[in-house]
């Protein structure tokens, strides 16, 4: 295989270009990450190798390429130009986004849906995303203005779960959480202060919990929708907490309800 060393191969524009995010490919970075993704039985469409591999490594990338990937050997000079990250760890790939419809959001049952509004920052995005999965969460449903859960940031805070559970990023969240409602979902907002303590609120049925981003939390849209506002216990002082850390509680919260 020709080993490609020019930074200025069309390689290194297309991998540019997919660092940005917002397209139907995303960029993966190293081989934890890409691993899980072949795993999860994701579509790829190009690899490019920066020397030796191991055989675990060999076997990635023979199932990359039997999904329809091309698979390129590149110098460490492009493999510092094609990726995003300060210290690459040998592979970058591209691969396309799972398609998911709103229902596989919600089962199986009881649904557990995580719906996360207005949370800008991309490490915080991964975050709560690898919350949901471990937490068991039955889905994610993100708003637009959210970042976008596939972008590389938000890739590598979620190490990978963003594949083990369905995610839904959505202009018009609302819709689809108003059709859940008429189906007996019920919507609980988080909010910092004065709700239901989150021991004290039903999670065992089929539930949408909605977490608000940082600064100004959760629309009143939204909050006028819920049928319940739940919060966690906080010393005084404490003005709020991070949302991942938010989210996950509540969620490991849903999940010993349900498994007492």
């Amino acid at each position: 295989m020709t080993v490609i060393t020019s930074r200025h191969h069309p390689l290194v524009k297309q991998f540019r270009e997919l660092a940005r995010g917002g397209g139907a490919v995303m960029l993966l970075d190293g081989w934890h990450l890409i691993t899980e993704a072949v795993n999860a039985g994701l579509a790829f469409d190009t690899l490019a190798v920066c020397g030796p591999v191991t055989e675990a490594e060999q076997t990635v990338i023979d199932r990359a390429g039997r999904s329809g990937a091309q698979v390129f050997e590149v110098s460490g000079a492009v493999l510092n130009a094609i990726s995003p990250v300060n210290s690459p760890t040998g592979v970058v790939a591209s691969a396309h986004k799972p398609v998911i419809s709103t229902d596989g959001l919600v089962s199986p049952a009881p649904a557990l849906v995580l719906a996360g509004m207005g949370i800008q920052d991309p490490g915080n995005v991964g975050a709560v995303v690898r919350s949901a999965a471990a937490a068991g969460a039955t889905g994610v449903l993100l708003d637009e203005s959210t970042a976008d859960p596939w972008g590389w940031k938000a890739l590598r805070a979620s190490m990978g779960s963003v594949f083990h559970v369905p995610v839904i990023r959505t202009r018009t969240p609302m819709p689809t959480i108003d059709a859940w409602r008429a189906t007996g979902l019920r919507v609980m907002a988080a909010v910092p202060r004065d709700g239901v303590p989150m021991a004290a609120a039903d999670l065992t049925q089929p539930v949408v919990i909605a977490v608000g981003g940082e600064g100004p939390g959760l629309s009143a849209e939204l909050l006028d929708r819920a049928d319940a506002r739940i919060s966690i216990p906080m010393q005084r002082g404490v003005e709020s907490l991070n949302v991942a850390v938010a989210a996950a509680l509540i969620l490991y919260e849903a999940q010993r309800q349900r498994a007492r």
